[in-house]
């Protein structure tokens, strides 16, 4: 009998609470409680994890091996589980050459489609080309190899791989005797061994000849031979000269000679070398002089030290270069004591790129070229590290950016490259495809590849993400926004009776999409899915069909099952602390009084155009709460952080970050540090902790060397660490756990025997604080660390923020592997707190309430206000209306995503906000001003 629900009895994985569930199947499921109460213990590593186990433990022991193996969570029993899809919100990577084009698979439909549709034209002279007759290929060959030695060719095997043994008794069946294979030519017979899992060019030799009038029959008859045998194509091969001539009889321009082999959608991909530009090998960057570097202040004149890599080295150096550049000046007439952008462009350009004029003994080489030409020749490796601090990655010179060989990028459809398409926006990508004209043929060869595109594109745009351009690196995009695109591609799959996890999908998303985002997760329900959500968006849990609340605390303190129901039934619930907040019996706060902006320092930005911002000028007043509002896709995180943070970063640190288009800041001086507080992890290796990363650890390892028994045996601090020999356990190297590997079945840790998982040798156990040793310490809780180190203010006020942050639940000495992002950006905020503060510091966050419930964005308010209070600047990028009601000012952009967005619809108060008609942020804000 089929089961309706998935039934789990003694969950115990992580701070689960031995909990008992029934969650109904084909439904979606939202799970919902505190930060840490144990929401993904339960949907990520209870769920998922045993629906995963299972399906791999399905397969044969062979195909295991290369799986992914997931341990069995703690459970004592589930059934009624189906294979499952975890949707996380992990950000996508660093591989440079991974697009939302390519991550969709949109990219590769569009290969398909320029190498069947798409029309060839000449990317010197633009004409459309024409296919070359035997006779037009042999005209051409008399005219530009007169009196030369060529070989004709034919190509058999192109960039195929395998041994190809049979290829070569054929040849030589057919009459041939010579063959070039892989730039190397063999008379045949011949023992050609090939690697069997390389690529391969193998051509046969059909003649050699030079070319002269008396010839003509006989290169004639070669030609068309080689046609008949390469299919239409035919190389031409100097024996003295590296590079062949390739003609077809499909496409050669008549006017500038250039021929093309079969177009392939490969000849349209930047990660193979058949379409990849060869200068950038498709990547679309090259690491280059950049001049924003070299001259980083052009409002100072040469004489003032703008000249940056000629004010470094010996004294002798020094005056050499000075003298060179007065040289220049005398002879270009322009003056030293100028600014360096009122000096004229062409004075500009020579002092960087060098000039005809002699300058003592030779011409001017410029700043850059030598700088090239340092780093070229030298073997030192600090002079190769100073010069590179004046590289950056700037668009390849001979691409342009746009990854591809000139040949790919000249097949064009209505006038677009593929590059121009990649270019687009989601949304202006669906208006090309249904407004693209074609013939029949076209139509008949295309209906697959286009059919393809159109869906792929109209479900990007179902999930809220039109405003996306397909050559948007993937490694940029937010973690609610990779996660959108992988639950797009999911819907296109159209797969049945399987269970997704997802996490958070409605972070990033504004409050007029969540519609969108609703429709496309009931869309993947009524396929016969089941959808197990963990969100703390109320709109998302109040359209669920069942809900899960979890608490009543975190940590320690939740991981217990509060509530498990539908809607009607949770909003009578007098236990669920989401339930209160839903019903407006708990509710944050508004200030009581907002700070005064007006007439306050600020930091101007004036003329920032990055991406899609139109030409806006702003200011951020100091010593305010600022957030920044707008639409997905309206500018925000391309402000803050292409423009602000790297404009900032590059005046404050001298960073090498190359911010985005403005014309001018302005304020700087105002501020001494700029910080970013995320969510990442707090540590990449279970190593890291909250101590560590606080710095505690070191007093708190101090104050045990200090104890009587640990100065009576010699004790260093370095003693009570796991990090270095002398007092952690040398069998588990500190780790306190060994890994077995199982090979086929999941790896198994075990806790170390000599140890029993405490990670210190017996010898530092016994140095005891209060009864209690260094790993009891690391087992504690923040509350019970507070009250244990209640007298040692250095180690107090660290815990005390930590409690005030809501952390009092973590574990000291808990792996930074195993905690949420809600729980990592608040040890980072934490530790800002602990820190003397200067008062001049800029603190950035970017969606700071992901992970949150409404209780923990209430003490996320609590301790931006407090960063505010000791006179800093809090720049927040949100949409949480709860966080932007409490800001002092807010810079609103929109009005919509794309290229409808990056106007400035609004710098005010959230009072002010909401008269302004054009604002979505204003509408929604309204409703929540309104409540109060």
């Amino acid at each position: 009998m089929k089961s309706e629900n998935i039934i789990i009895r003694g969950a115990r994985e992580h701070n689960l609470k031995n909990i008992n569930l029934d969650l109904p199947r084909n439904k979606l499921i939202v799970v919902t409680g505190l930060s840490g109460s144990g929401k993904s213990s339960l949907a990520f590593d209870t769920i998922y994890a045993e629906g995963q186990r299972r399906f791999v433990e399905s397969l044969s022991s062979y195909a295991r091996q290369f799986l992914e193996q997931l341990q069995k969570p703690d459970v004592d029993f589930i059934s009624g589980l189906s294979p499952a899809i975890a949707i996380e919100q992990r950000s996508a990577g660093g591989n440079p050459r991974s697009t939302v084009a390519t991550q969709t698979e949109i990219y590769d439909y569009l290969r398909l489609l320029f190498a069947r549709i798409g029309k060839v034209h000449c990317y010197k002279c633009g004409r459309l080309i024409q296919s070359q007759s035997a006779q037009e290929i042999v005209e051409s060959i008399m005219s530009s190899q007169a009196n030369n030695d060529i070989q004709i060719l034919a190509g058999l095997i192109q960039g195929k791989k395998g041994e190809h043994k049979d290829i070569f008794p054929q040849i030589q069946k057919s009459g041939f005797v010579r063959v070039r294979v892989d730039g190397k030519i063999y008379e045949l017979p011949a023992k050609i061994k090939l690697a069997k899992y390389k690529i391969h060019n193998i051509e046969v030799v059909v003649d050699r000849l030079r070319v002269q009038p008396q010839i003509l029959k006989r290169l004639t008859d070669s030609i068309e031979t080689a046609l008949k045998i390469g299919k239409g194509s035919v190389i031409i091969a100097k024996p003295t000269v590296s590079g062949d001539l390739v003609f077809s009889e499909q496409y050669a321009c008549a006017n500038c000679g250039i021929s093309y082999a079969e177009i392939n959608p490969r000849n349209f991909s930047f990660n193979s070398p058949y379409g990849a530009c060869p200068e950038c090998n498709g990547l679309g960057i090259k690491l280059e002089f950049d001049p924003d570097l070299i001259i980083p202040d052009k409002n100072k004149s040469i004489n003032a030290g703008a000249l940056e890599p000629w004010k470094r080295g010996g004294r002798g150096y020094i005056l050499y270069y000075r003298w060179l550049i007065r040289e220049l000046s005398i002879r270009l007439k322009f003056s030293l004591d100028e600014p360096f952008k009122k000096l004229p462009k062409s004075a500009q350009r020579a002092i960087l790129y060098g000039s005809d004029e002699v300058v003592g003994s030779k011409p001017f080489e410029g700043l850059i070229h030598n700088l090239e030409r340092l780093f070229n020749q030298t073997d030192s490796d600090y002079l190769k590290e100073e010069i590179s601090k004046f590289m950056s990655s700037l668009p390849c010179p001979a691409c342009k950016g746009a990854r591809l060989k000139p040949e790919s990028l000249a097949v064009k459809i209505n006038q677009k490259n593929i590059w121009d398409i990649s270019c687009m926006s989601i949304k202006e990508a669906v208006n090309f495809f249904s407004g693209l004209k074609l013939t029949e043929k076209e139509k008949l060869v295309s209906y697959q590849a286009l059919k393809e595109i159109t869906q792929k594109l109209k479900f990007c745009v179902d999930v809220g993400l039109d405003y996306l351009t397909l050559d948007r690196k993937s490694s940029t995009l937010s973690g609610g926004e990779a996660q959108r695109i992988r639950l797009a591609t999911q819907v296109g799959s159209g797969l049945v009776g399987v269970l997704y996890v997802l996490d958070e999908p409605s972070i990033g998303l504004h409050q007029r999409d969540n519609e969108k985002l609703l429709s496309t997760l009931k869309a993947l329900r009524d396929l016969g899915n089941t959808l197990v959500v963990v969100e703390h968006d109320q709109a998302t849990i109040l359209s669920a069909d069942h809900i899960v609340d979890l608490g009543p605390g975190a940590g320690r303190h939740g991981g217990r099952v509060i509530f498990s129901g539908n809607k009607e039934e949770l909003l009578k619930s007098r236990d669920s602390l989401t339930a209160k907040y839903i019903r407006k019996e708990l509710a944050i706060q508004l200030p009581v009084n907002r700070r005064p902006w007006r007439n306050k320092k600020c930091i101007e930005i004036k003329g920032a155009s990055e991406h899609n911002l139109k030409n806006i000028d702003l200011r951020f007043p100091l010593g305010t709460l600022i957030c920044v509002t707008g639409v997905s896709g309206s500018g925000k995180s391309t402000l803050i952080t292409d423009i602000l943070y790297p404009a900032l970063a590059r005046k404050i640190y001298r960073s090498k970050l190359k911010p985005g288009a403005f014309k001018a800041i302005s304020g700087t001086q105002e501020i001494d540090q700029v910080i970013v507080v995320d969510q990442q992890p707090i540590g990449r290796t279970p190593r890291s902790n909250p101590v560590t990363y606080t710095g505690v650890f070191a007093h708190i390892r101090d104050l045990f060397s200090q104890l009587p028994e640990a100065r009576q045996r010699g004790y260093k601090p370095g003693r009570f660490s796991f990090n270095v020999k002398g007092g952690r356990c040398e069998a588990c190297g500190g780790d306190g756990i060994k890994k077995i590997e199982m090979h086929f079945l999941p790896d198994v840790y075990v806790k170390c025997e000599l140890c029993g998982g405490l990670r210190f040798n017996k010898a530092t156990l016994d140095v005891k604080y209060k009864g209690r040793s260094i790993a009891d310490v690391l087992e504690m809780t923040v509350e019970e660390g507070l009250e244990l180190f209640s007298n040692i203010p250095r180690i107090k006020n660290t815990f005390e923020y930590l409690n005030d942050v809501g952390l009092g639940y973590i574990q000291l000495g808990q792996s930074a592997t195993t905690l949420s992002g809600g729980e990592a950006q608040r040890i980072k905020l934490s530790s800002e707190l602990c820190k003397r503060s200067t008062g001049k510091t800029l603190y950035l966050l970017d969606e700071p309430t992901t992970g949150l419930h409404f209780a923990d964005v209430a003490r996320l308010i609590s301790v931006l206000q407090k960063l505010v209070e000791r006179g800093n600047t809090v720049v927040v990028v949100e949409h949480n209306l709860e966080v932007i009601k409490c800001a002092d000012f807010i810079i609103d952009l929109g009005p919509e995503g794309g290229d409808k967005g990056g106007e400035l619809l609004a710098s005010c108060s959230p009072e002010e906000l909401i008269k302004i008609d054009r604002s979505f942020t204003g509408k929604f804000l309204k409703e929540v001003l309104r409540e109060k």
